[in-house]
């Protein structure tokens, strides 16, 4: 979809990332280095449970993701 070069349009946009296994993560998308993705100030989804904040960065393998969602105005 993106080439490795090209700038994804979420870069800088706070972002839900749906991944295959069902979990979803939510962050600021700040970068996009080869076939990751990088998201700083997270909250990781899981199903039966309550969202929990991550420290750090994390760093997503853009073939775990389903599709990506823009948060504007939350």
């Amino acid at each position: 979809m993106f080439s490795r070069r090209s700038k994804h349009p979420a870069i800088g946009e706070r972002v839900i990332v749906s991944l295959v296994s069902g979990n979803a993560i939510e962050g600021v998308m700040c970068e996009r280095v080869g076939d990751h993705y990088v998201l700083k100030g997270c909250r990781v989804y899981e199903a039966g449970a309550d969202p929990v904040d991550a420290d750090g960065e994390m760093v997503i393998d853009r073939w775990q993701v389903d599709y990506t969602q823009v948060v504007r105005g939350a």
